[in-house]
């Protein structure tokens, strides 16, 4: 039996997704059609679907599906343009909301036009809460040896509410085997959750550049929850200065950490591409 449902086509910064209603709608279960959706060829396409749910913890709680069907903790990208969903189609006039995710609790509020922040919390740096074999105690986790493919990697690990692993390169990131290394890294034993994967180039004390393999999606034009433990990989390092903008395939991202005590702030673009119906 066929269903028709509503959909929205989003992005953040080219981090593309669809985001399904399902406070106005009722959707089918959604992990056997996610790779449906998300084709290129024959679906929608995106790199996650975001799903709008009522919360009991918060204003609302949002769902983020791979295309492999597989639910994640949190999005920071998908964040912002959930915001802007809410914000758009009557559910909320505030400018500032709580969202309910795996992760936990996340608080994007207005920066403009065409322009969300979201406070992301403090980073997880301890080894057995991101987690990670690499380190121990309390963290961080920074430049571990990784053994991948024969040869060894310097890897800093963090969790904004989801794992991911940074690899500083030298050179230019763009000639990175990301196609090759990521999926490595991504599946590593050291990450007993997999992780998402960030190859970061250093262009200045306030900037660099990124490119993300995302866990269960691949290579993606930006990933926020990634900018943002770039970040404070990078600040933790020495490497940069506390407020740096971070340079994706898609866009640009602006993240401060003004202290160790303070919260993880990312301001971004969200943007509304179209809308349409989809029979299944």
């Amino acid at each position: 039996m066929s269903q028709t449902i509503s959909f929205t086509k989003m992005h953040g910064a080219g981090n593309d997704f669809i985001v399904l209603d399902g406070i106005r709608d009722e959707l089918p279960e959604l992990a056997p059609i996610a790779a449906r959706l998300a084709d290129r060829n024959f679906g929608i396409g995106c790199d996650q679907i975001l799903v709008v749910r009522s919360s009991k913890e918060a204003d609302f709680r949002m769902e983020i599906y791979n295309a492999d069907g597989s639910q994640v903790e949190m999005c920071a990208n998908g964040i912002r343009a959930f915001y802007h969903y809410l914000r758009q189609h009557g559910h909320t006039t505030s400018d500032e909301i709580s969202v309910e995710t795996l992760g936990g609790i996340v608080y994007p509020r207005s920066a403009g036009e065409g322009l969300v922040t979201v406070n992301m919390g403090l980073p997880v740096l301890a080894p057995a809460k991101i987690p990670t074999s690499l380190g121990s105690g309390e963290g961080p986790v920074l430049d571990a040896e990784l053994e991948v493919a024969g040869k060894i990697l310097h890897v800093s690990s963090v969790s904004m509410g989801n794992p991911h692993a940074v690899i500083f390169v030298s050179g230019n990131v763009d000639d990175y085997p990301v196609a090759e290394i990521g999926p490595l890294v991504e599946n590593h034993p050291a990450f007993p959750n997999r992780v998402n994967v960030e190859f970061v180039e250093v262009l200045s004390p306030t900037s660099v550049r990124q490119r993300t393999w995302e866990r269960g999606t691949g290579e993606t034009l930006a990933c926020g929850s990634g900018a943002c433990a770039v970040a404070v990989a990078s600040i933790l390092r020495a490497t940069t200065e506390r407020s740096i903008s971070i340079e994706l395939r898609g866009g640009e991202l602006q993240i401060n950490w003004l202290s160790e005590n303070a919260n993880v702030l990312m301001t971004g673009p969200a943007t509304e591409v179209f809308s349409g119906q989809i029979t299944l």
